[in-house]
C-alpha cells in the first residue's frame, strides 16, 4: 500500500520512536461522536481544506462542499486513527491577545514590536532573546512595527503568536507571526517553578506577569530564560470578525481550531478532542495551527478566542484527555501498517 506524502512525517515519527503507534479505531470509540455540532466542525474544515494538495484530500475538500450531511461526510470520508508517542496528553489553550500601542515612539509606548529582518539567517538558530536585546541590532533599522506599553506584554504577544493592538492615535492593528530566531522554546513558568518561587498549580499567565512586573531586574531576567522571539508582520487585511491567521495562513475559530504538532498531526486535518479537567469537553476540531510549545502526539493547544476574557480562559487549561486524528481512509491505514 502506497504511503501518501500528506502522512510522510507522521509515518516518520511513528517508525523513529520505539514507543510511538497508530490505532485504528471505529467511530463508536469516539465518546460523544454523535452528540456534537458536524456541520460546525465542516464549516471549520472547508476553511483550510482547499489547500491540502496531497493524496485523497483534494477530492475530500470537494465533496465537502457538496455535502447536506456533516457527520456522514466525516464517516464516509475518514477512518478515526489513535496515534500515540509513549508522552501523557496534555492540552492548553491560547488566544488573541488585545493590547495597546502606538505607531510612535514615546515615553508610554517604548517597547518595540519588531519585523523579521532581511539578513535574518533562513534556518538554524541566530541570536537569542537575551543577544538581540543587548547588541541592539535590530535597532535604528525601521523593523518597528509598532510600540508596546511593557516588554511583559510583548513577551506573552510573542508566545501567542498574533494579537490586536488598539492604536493610541486611533484605529488598530493586526499583527501576525512573522518569523523566529531559530531557538527552542523554554517555558518561564517551569523556570519558576524550578527556581522555588511558585510550585506548579500555583503557575498562570497573571501570576507569571504579576511577578515580573514587581520584579523588574529579575523579571528581566527570567524572561531571557527563553531564548526564541518571535517577529511579526501586519495582517490588518484579515476580517476583524474572523480569528487570528493560523499557521496554514487562514484565520482559526475559537472552540473549533487546535494548534499540534505536525509530525504526528497532519496541518488542515480533522481531529476528535476529548479533554478532561473542570470544563471536559468532547469536540470535533480542526488542525490548523502550530506552536513552538507543541511537542508531541498527545499535545495540542485549544483556540479560545479574541480578548482579555478569552485569555482568562486560556490560561485556566492544562488537562488531560485524548486526540483521535481523521484521516482519508488509505492514509489511515498507510499509517497504521508503519506503526505496527
Amino acid at each position: 500500500m502506497r504511503t501518501p506524502l500528506a502522512t510522510l512525517a507522521v509515518v516518520a515519527s511513528l517508525t523513529s520512536s520505539a514507543h510511538a503507534g497508530a490505532q485504528l479505531l471505529d467511530w463508536a470509540d469516539l465518546n460523544g461522536w454523535p452528540d456534537d455540532d458536524h456541520q460546525a466542525a465542516l464549516e471549520v474544515f472547508t476553511e483550510t481544506c482547499r489547500d491540502l494538495t496531497e493524496s485523497d484530500w483534494p477530492a475530500i475538500c470537494k465533496f465537502a462542499g457538496q455535502t447536506d450531511d456533516a457527520r456522514d461526510f466525516f464517516e464516509r470520508m475518514f477512518k478515526p486513527v489513535l496515534i500515540t508517542d509513549g508522552e501523557e496528553p496534555l492540552f492548553t489553550g491560547y488566544y488573541e491577545p488585545e493590547l495597546i500601542g502606538s505607531r510612535k515612539q514615546n515615553a508610554r509606548f517604548n517597547v518595540p514590536l519588531y519585523r523579521l529582518p532581511d539578513d535574518a539567517p533562513a534556518s538554524g538558530p541566530w541570536l537569542t532573546r537575551e543577544e538581540l536585546s543587548e547588541t541592539g541590532i535590530l535597532e535604528n533599522r525601521d523593523l518597528e512595527l509598532v510600540w508596546l506599553q511593557n516588554e511583559v506584554d510583548k513577551f506573552f504577544l510573542q508566545i501567542q503568536g498574533s494579537g490586536r493592538v488598539m492604536l493610541n492615535e486611533g484605529g488598530a492593528m493586526r499583527v501576525g507571526y512573522g518569523g523566529k530566531n531559530g531557538h527552542p522554546y523554554r517555558s518561564i513558568g517551569q523556570e519558576l517553578v524550578r527556581r522555588g518561587i511558585f510550585q506548579e498549580h500555583q503557575v498562570s499567565a497573571q501570576v507569571i506577569r504579576n511577578w515580573v512586573e514587581n520584579n523588574p531586574s529579575e523579571g528581566a531576567d527570567l524572561l531571557n530564560h527563553n531564548p526564541s522571539y518571535v517577529f511579526f508582520r501586519e495582517v490588518s487585511q484579515v476580517d476583524p470578525k474572523k480569528g487570528p491567521l493560523g499557521a496554514m495562513n487562514r484565520s482559526v475559530t475559537a472552540g473549533r481550531s487546535v494548534a499540534v504538532d505536525p509530525e504526528f498531526v497532519p496541518l488542515g486535518a480533522p481531529v476528535w478532542l476529548e479533554k478532561a479537567g473542570a470544563k471536559p469537553f468532547r469536540r470535533l476540531m480542526v488542525a490548523q495551527d502550530t506552536g513552538a510549545a507543541i511537542n508531541g502526539a498527545q499535545r495540542a493547544d485549544i483556540f479560545y478566542g479574541t480578548g482579555e476574557d478569552a485569555g482568562k480562559e486560556a490560561g485556566r487549561i492544562r488537562d488531560g484527555g485524548r486526540m483521535v486524528v481523521l484521516l482519508p481512509i488509505e492514509d489511515a491505514l498507510s499509517l497504521v501498517d508503519a506503526g505496527q
